[in-house]
């Protein structure tokens, strides 16, 4: 047998779901021969023999005689044997030897050949392969849309080898691991992760890669994965009670709810999908509460399986009493297809506490005696009440209540025990007020009189407290008692049966009800705890009477600090005043406890009318180391009630009562204090966020075993924290009590939404507690779908269709709300409902319905109008003149309303009727009268114009508006006064102190930068202009004017510095303010002049109060600066300067200034450190980042320098750099210079196009001329916008002289930027006469360079008369100067004695001046004109006046006053103008012989003008070649001769000479007529050669101006001419179609033409000006004759 080569196999058929080779044992049946089909060699190596033995086994009943076949390879060998004997049952073993040679796969077979046939078995040699065993498919869980199921199947290596695999999977799908390496033998398991997106059976093919390593993975192997994903479904199911609405919207209501407690409600989740669904809930609240989320949910997430329910708990817990809150639940789970939201409703309600006596009379008691009555305080409210009576418990009263303090259990009652223990003989009576946490105080009136053996006082009756009442409405001023003549003369009453004033007219139980108080009971509750001053929330109409009588200061802290602490006996004192408001005499006794460290001397005093009087309050502790507390008390009854008989009752008045609480420690030096332990809620107090009065309560408790003393804390002197009101604002807390704090405040705009702190001192130490006040005042905010936009469907004429919207309340007020439609459109919509209320957070489904009536498509806008709904505390704001009354039938009754707003805001009120019987019962339901609806407002004042004068003319309107802060203070004006604001309503000397305090927060700065020292005074004219709707009052108030007027002997005479400042400025009067006072009524504008006297070398400083009255209160800090005349200065308003942003990556970034003004008297050299710029530019990768173009210069003295930058920034970030500007002879500055690099890919492509004054603080159009303006500009302001570079915009401005006698004289001075000008004013100079105006032409000429222009035009202003002066007094001067060279005086003093010639002597030096006989002329005084009027000399003028040697100087010219016009512009390459203002390119003209040039320089190639043509440049001579060229063509376009040749040249008869033929000779010899004789120019020339070969048939007008141009750098334009050796026909001619189009191309007949049109606009407005011709006449048309007809 020959051998073959075995056979290699490089790849493996691998099965899915089987292994890729049979099992060795396993065997078949050939011909009734069993044995295996196949051997197969594994692990072997080549060089080595493997040995393996085939066993033959015969299964057939008979013998079996077998031949074989060896092997044909040499590598498989066996026992050669030709003929094999089975017997039926028996085996063979016939070993097989496997010889490799090398590492490869071996093929091979034996051959048996029986009876029956041959069958073979094969034999096999294999090496190592990767194989893997993968199932089929794997099948996933359904799972629901958005959410993901998995599952995991196992894969086996089945190979010897460690096998690489990585999957290759897509969405949905995902599985994990993705690659790894598997051990022979070895599984692994995958887990598949299904999230599916969409509801689909989806059927996904992963490949598995398999082999040595990932990039030689050559094997792959698939699995199919399935399955199927389903939409989710879960429902919301509230109980049946709580569900009250269709399922779509599911509601729980929780209902009235009291504070401090919870109400828990639940509802059900219900997955009704065969999924299983994750879900989460989130709330929906617009607004972030202030106080925490009220509702609560005990389920945030979770997953619910298919069917499932999850039963979820609601808690409500309310925070601010009479609120309702609204939340919304949104159940949000991935995959659903609708939003599903649970509404969350719950009232807040507080505590209702009642008295079940509202007085208490104790009767008479007899001195040393003691009387208990019994009240009831009941809360029939279902929560927890707090409680607290305003009155000591430690016998420092006559009356005592026990207890003082507590809790009251929901619908409970608790009896208290009022003990009445009198120490002097009178009547007592107090209205003690029970304090409940979250409501208004109760009151409770105690009575009771004293008797001694002695003394016998009038009884107190309840009936005297109703008499006494009604007694003081009807009495403004108490007259004394013992004169009741008086009283019922002037004021119709008489003395009642019980001894009180009654009015003559008799008296109704209904007229006493109408006496009650009016005002609140928390103001009223504040008056007794402040001394008797009204509450700062309350306004002066609140109160029926003024205050009686009253105590300052009503709280006292005592810190006695012992120096020994063996002797406890120091005391401290303070002293309190009382003052008597009433025409009364009044006797005041003190309630006195014998064992209290606290006492007061005198215990007793007589106080007479309209006076005050002192008393002494004395902490003097028995006990070291302790804390003390009371409330002392003092009465005041009248004088004269003392003297009544015995058993007489005429006049019997209350007595009032006066309190001030006391605190005190005696602590020793260097003992610790005691640690509190306390805590108040809540610890954050939240006001409504509406700017009107309002109060709020917190509870301070004592859980501790120690005393707690506690006071505002005396450092916190914060606007904002000064603006809340604390009652009480000390006091003692016992163990495990509390104290009920009050606090009210105004919020207001400014406090921040997180709030601000308010701070308790503690025991007298350094301990604090804080309380978080938030009162800020939240505009009304109502969103709606859509971004209010509403699209409703098609419909059909004669129908109807309707779609829903919502709307939705995000402020944290209440507000009402009502849908105006026009009155045209009502046919077409209506919502439903049009009107309502919509609570915090609240949301409203409206339908909208829509009708038309033709077949359009409609645009219509409705408005919806909200306002906030009336609140408890304003209700006062509204009175009604008369509430009850009767009407006689068939009449009419007017009702008068008195309208008292607390804020600024609109208040709406609905009156409603009740027909009563005369019984007084109903007869009918309540009835709407009218609506009222009234804004309230406060005086506001605005800053309409500004202007300077003096020394400060060098400043232009927009510098003067930053320098005095108007634009802030125009704000400020228009903004809400706060409370302390109102402190005093009108100017009020109310400070002992140099320097008063003031009650604003509002600090403007009135910089009047900075002058030589003698120079004239800085003026500021600011015209304020009143744009309210009522009368304004407003004063400008010095220190001196606050300060209350001091006796020489109260002065102390110590100074600090800020004082001794302010006294040198106002006794030298530096600053001065004329007029500082007046009235504005609605319109009305006024002119207030600022001066600045520059008399004194330094800073100056003068605080001076802007008061509105009933208004805003701003304080104005005018400050100035003199400078020494000897020193260079420069002011600088600000150490920072930020550049306007500019875009990165553009090719040329604009210029950008900075100014810098001179404030001195000398030229100021500066120079600018630019080694911060190059250190800038090596950091950025040597960029040139920032860079200043004129480092060096120069700034005159009252003029403003500009200093030119370029800011190129690399990356879109903000670039600092600090500068240092030497200035020579001075002190240097350092500035800071930031800038911004933009990104216009993020931020937008026109974010980067700013405009430098885009938006400026004032108007630029004038509204009129300022007193003592002569002449006025039609606009202040010129912004051009965004220009591209190379173009001309011009501008029409008129000045207008508005006096009606005197001609003024002006003149413009233009600014130049690097040696050009860039504006142009035609004309420059000129005069004026009475009332005249002249039109000046702005025109602003871009030049190469983008940049931003901010120019400063000035316009002087001169009366001519006074020019005229001065030109006259130079003339008288002049001569008198040459009189005196030629004049000499000669003086003889005794002319009479002797008559000899002496020879002249020289006086002496020091004599007086001699007396000469000719004088010259007085100085001629400037007539200085501040915005055109003549103010008085100035001191160095008037002492020039007194010196003799004045003559000789020089008349000086008239100062001019000075008009300022800011213009305004950003250039732009035109290429980038292009990109951002495609449209507007058109609308700019450019120049275009200038394009092309590199910025800031000269183009070398550019070709010059002909040198015998005046250039076309911009002045004078171009303004007459352009009216000359102009006069020629319209004198030409008029000729009919001119007219007849051109239309014959058109019409082709030829010309033999043309009439223009001799503009091209000069002075040459004339033009021969022969028409083929030629004279041709050569190329270069640049003269107006206009030889012409042959007579032109068609000449053109544009030839003539184009040879009038003469174009640069081309050949003078002349028809082809022919040579004798060419005939004429070959020449060709240029037709007439493109002379004309290189006309029309031609840069500088472009120019000429935007000269004439511009001319021409100029002409045609001066003639509007003057009043010749009419822009808005109407075209006139005159009738043709009618046409008759010929006989």
């Amino acid at each position: 047998m020959d051998a073959q080569p075995p056979q290699k196999r490089s790849q493996m058929v691998q099965r899915p779901g089987e292994l890729q080779r049979r099992a060795p044992s396993q065997r078949s049946r050939f011909l009734g021969v069993e044995t295996s089909p196949v051997l197969v060699w594994q692990d072997w190596e080549p060089g080595q023999d493997f040995t393996k033995t085939l066993v033959l086994k015969n299964v057939h009943s008979k013998l079996q005689k077998l031949q074989f076949r060896p092997p044909l390879s040499k590598h498989f060998t066996t026992v050669i044997q030709q003929i094999i004997l089975l017997s039926p049952g028996t085996s063979h073993s016939m070993p097989i030897t496997f010889t490799p040679q090398e590492r490869c796969e071996y093929e091979d077979s034996i051959e048996f050949q029986g009876v029956d046939g041959t069958f073979q078995v094969s034999l096999r040699a294999v090496i190592p392969r990767h194989a893997l065993a993968v199932p089929k498919s794997v099948v996933l869980p359904v799972c629901a849309v958005q959410h993901s199921t998995k599952n995991t199947f196992l894969f086996e290596n089945t190979s010897k080898l460690h096998t690489w695999f990585q999957w290759d999977s897509a969405a949905p799908f995902q599985l994990s691991p993705k690659h790894g390496l598997l051990k022979p033998g070895h599984k692994c398991s995958v887990t598949v992760v299904f999230r599916p997106q969409e509801a689909l059976l989806h059927q996904q093919e992963v490949c598995c890669m398999f082999g040595d390593n990932g990039k030689e993975a050559v094997n792959r192997c698939t699995v199919l994965l399935q399955g199927q994903a389903k939409y989710p479904y879960l429902q919301l199911r509230c109980p049946p009670e709580a569900d009250k609405v269709e399922p779509q919207s599911p509601v729980i209501q929780f209902g009235p709810v009291a504070i401090g407690c919870r109400l828990k409600k639940h509802f059900d989740i219900i997955n009704s999908s065969p999924v299983t669904a994750s879900f989460s809930f989130s709330s929906l609240r617009g607004g972030t509460p202030q106080l925490g989320p009220e509702f609560s949910c005990d389920v945030s997430s979770g997953e619910l399986a298919p069917g499932a329910s999850l039963r979820a708990t609601v808690t409500y817990t309310p925070v601010v009493v009479d609120t309702v809150a609204v939340d919304y639940l949104a159940l949000t789970y991935p995959g659903s297809l609708s939003n599903t939201e649970l509404t969350l409703t719950g009232n807040c309600i507080g505590p209702t506490i009642t008295v079940s006596c509202p007085l208490l009379d104790f009767g008479c008691v007899q001195e040393g005696g003691e009387v208990v009555r019994k009240v009831e305080l009941v809360n029939s409210s279902p929560g927890e009440a707090f409680f607290q009576w305003n009155l000591d418990g430690g016998g420092h009263s006559v009356f005592s209540i026990h207890p003082d303090c507590g809790t009251l259990a929901p619908n409970s009652h608790i009896r208290l025990k009022v003990v009445y223990r009198p120490t002097q003989t009178m009547a007592h009576h107090r209205r003690v007020a029970c304090l409940v946490l979250h409501r208004d105080p109760v009151f409770l009136d105690v009575i009771g009189t004293c008797h001694s053996e002695l003394q016998k006082p009038a009884i107190l009756r309840p009936g005297h407290l109703n008499m006494a009442q009604l007694h003081w409405h009807r009495v403004v001023s108490q007259p004394p008692p013992d004169q009741p003549s008086a009283v019922t003369t002037v004021r119709k009453i008489k003395p009642g049966q019980q001894g009180a004033l009654c009015p003559v007219e008799e008296e109704s139980a209904q007229e006493v009800q109408t006496l009650e108080r009016v005002c609140t009971p928390i103001d009223e509750y504040y008056q007794a705890c402040s001394g008797g001053f009204p509450s700062p929330s309350s306004s002066p109409a609140s109160f029926h009477t003024s205050p009686h009588l009253t105590v300052e200061p009503p709280e006292l802290v005592f810190d006695l600090t012992p120096s020994s602490s063996s002797s406890p006996s120091a005391s401290s004192s303070q002293s309190v005043a009382i003052t008597n408001h009433t025409e009364d005499k009044l006797s005041l006794m003190w309630t006195a406890l014998p064992d209290s460290p606290f006492s007061v001397s005198p215990p007793s005093r007589d106080l007479c009318p309209l006076k005050s009087t002192s008393f002494r309050v004395t902490y003097a502790p028995t006990q070291i180391n302790a804390l003390h507390g009371a409330q002392l008390e003092c009465f005041a009854v009248y004088a004269v009630q003392e003297k009544e008989p015995e058993g007489e009752e005429r006049l019997v008045f209350p007595p009032w009562c006066v309190t001030v609480r006391v605190i005190g420690h005696s602590f020793q030096l260097g003992a610790e204090h005691f640690s509190p332990r306390c805590s108040v809620k809540p610890p954050t107090v939240v006001f409504p966020a509406l700017g009107v009065p309002s109060h709020r309560s917190v509870v301070f408790h004592n859980p501790g075993e120690l005393p707690i003393t506690f006071c505002r804390h005396p450092k916190q002197a914060s606007p904002r924290a000064a603006s809340v009101s604390l009652t009480p604002r000390c006091g003692l807390v016992r163990p495990g009590q509390h104290q009920i704090l009050t606090l009210i405040t105004t919020p207001s705009e400014d406090c921040p939404q997180q709030g601000f702190s308010l701070a308790l001192q503690l025991n007298g130490a350094k301990y604090i507690q804080e309380l978080t006040v938030i009162s800020s005042v939240e505009k009304l905010c109502i969103s709606m779908e859509a971004e209010s936009r509403l699209l409703l469907q098609p419909t059909a004429v004669g129908s109807s269709s309707k779609r829903p919207h919502r709307i939705q309340n995000l402020s944290r007020l209440p507000l009402n709300f009502e849908w105006r439609i026009p009155g045209k459109d009502r046919k077409l919509i209506s919502v439903e409902p049009n009107s309502g209320k919509l609570q915090p957070n609240e949301k409203m489904v409206q339908t909208w319905s829509f009708s038309p009536v033709a077949q359009t498509k409609y645009q219509l806008k409705t408005f919806l109008t909200a306002w906030p709904t009336q609140t408890p505390g304003s209700s006062s704001a509204l009175q009604l003149e008369t509430e009850r009354g009767t009407i006689a039938s068939c009449s009419t009754m007017t009702l008068r309303t008195t309208v008292r707003p607390e804020t600024r805001t609109w208040y709406q009120w609905t009156i409603s009727l009740q027909i009563l019987s005369a019984s007084g019962s109903m007869l009918s339901a309540p009835q709407q009268l009218c609506e009222v609806r009234v804004k309230g407002v406060y005086p506001t004042l605005q800053v309409v114009d500004a202007c300077t004068g003096g020394s400060l003319s060098g400043l232009n309107k927009v510098q003067l508006w930053k320098r005095f802060s108007l634009q802030s203070l125009n704000s400020q004006l228009t903004s809400i006064p706060s409370p302390v604001e109102l402190t005093y309503t009108t100017p009020t000397r109310h400070s002992l102190r140099r320097c008063p305090s003031v009650f604003t927060a509002a600090t403007m700065e009135f910089n009047f930068c900075s002058a030589p020292l003698g120079s004239e005074p800085s003026t500021v004219l600011l015209l304020f202009h009143n744009t309210g709707t009522i009368p304004v009052e407003w004063t400008l108030l010095f220190p001196q004017d606050l300060r209350l007027e001091l006796e020489y002997w109260a002065e102390t005479g110590q100074f600090n510095s800020t004082e001794l400042h302010q006294m040198k400025v106002q006794d030298h009067r530096l600053f001065s303010i004329s007029p500082r006072s007046g009235t504005l009524l609605p319109g009305q504008q006024t002119a207030v002049h600022f001066q600045y006297r520059h008399e004194f070398v330094g800073l100056h400083q003068l605080p001076v109060l802007f008061k509105l009255s009933h208004g805003r209160e701003i304080l104005l800090n005018l400050k100035g600066i003199t400078v020494e005349r000897s020193r260079p200065y420069l002011h600088f308003t600000s150490n920072r300067h930020v550049f306007t942003p500019v875009a990165i990556g553009i090719f040329s970034p604009p210029r950008q200034v900075y100014e810098l003004y001179n404030g001195g008297a000398l030229p100021v050299h500066y120079e600018v450190d630019t080694s911060p710029l190059v250190q800038l530019q090596e950091d950025n990768f040597n960029h040139p980042v920032l860079c200043c173009l004129n480092p060096l210069g120069e700034v005159l003295p009252g003029t403003t320098a500009t200093l030119m930058w370029v800011f190129s920034p690399m990356e879109a970030k903000t670039y600092s750099v600090d500068i240092l500007i030497h200035i020579h002879g001075g002190v240097s500055m350092v500035l800071t210079f930031e800038g911004c690099g933009m990104d216009s890919r993020e931020s937008g492509s026109s974010a980067s196009l700013y405009t430098p004054d885009a938006q400026p603080p004032v108007s630029g159009v004038t509204r009129g001329p300022l007193p003592g303006q002569v002449v006025l500009l039609s606009e202040e302001m010129v912004s051009f916008g965004n220009i591209p570079v190379h173009s001309r915009s011009t501008r029409i401005i008129f000045l207008t002289n508005v006096l009606h006698t005197d001609t003024i004289l002006y003149e413009w001075g233009l600014p130049q930027e690097d040696g050009q000008l860039v504006v142009q004013m035609c004309p420059e100079t000129g005069r004026l006469g009475p009332d005249q105006s002249v039109i000046c032409v702005l025109t602003l000429n871009a030049n190469d360079c983008a940049a931003f222009y901010q120019l400063d035009l000035n316009c002087q202003v001169t009366l001519e008369a006074a020019v005229t002066q001065y030109r006259d007094s130079l003339r008288h001067w002049d001569e008198a100067i040459e009189r005196q060279k030629h004049e000499f005086i000669i003086t003889d003093n005794d002319l009479r004695g002797s008559r000899g010639v002496e020879e002249p002597q020289t006086a002496p030096v020091g004599h007086k001046p001699l007396i000469r006989k000719y004088k010259t002329l007085p100085p001629i005084r400037a007539c200085s004109i501040v915005g055109g009027t003549c103010t008085r000399p100035t001191r160095a003028e008037r002492r020039a006046q007194r010196d003799p040697t004045a003559a000789r100087r020089r008349p000086e010219p008239p100062k001019p006053a000075v008009l300022h016009l800011r213009v305004t512009a950003r250039s732009h390459g035109v290429l980038e103008y292009q990109t951002h203002f495609p449209d507007r390119l058109n609308t700019n003209y450019i120049y275009r012989t200038s394009l092309g040039k590199p910025c800031g320089s000269q183009t070398p190639s550019s070709t010059p003008l002909p040198d015998d043509l005046p250039p076309l440049t911009h002045g004078l001579e171009r303004d007459i070649i352009t009216n000359m060229i102009t006069s020629l063509f319209m004198s030409l376009m008029e000729d009919p001769d001119f007219e007849q040749s051109v239309m014959s040249l058109a019409s082709g008869a030829p010309e033999q000479v043309p009439y223009f033929r001799q503009l091209g000779e000069r002075g040459g010899p004339s033009v021969s007529p022969a028409p083929y004789r030629s004279v041709s120019a050569p190329a270069s020339t640049t003269s107006l050669n206009l030889a012409l070969p042959r007579p032109i048939s068609a000449p053109d007008l544009s030839s003539l101006m184009e040879q009038l141009l003469g174009k640069r750098g081309e050949t003078p334009v002349e028809p082809p001419s022919a040579t004798p050796e060419q005939p004429q026909s070959a020449t060709p001619e240029q037709p007439p179609s493109a002379k004309r189009e290189r006309i029309l191309r031609c840069a500088e007949f472009s120019a000429l033409c935007e000269d004439i049109l511009t001319n021409s606009l100029m002409n045609l407005m001066g003639e509007v000006s003057l009043g010749e011709l009419q822009l808005i006449a109407l075209p006139r048309c005159a009738p043709l004759p009618p046409v008759s007809a010929r006989t």
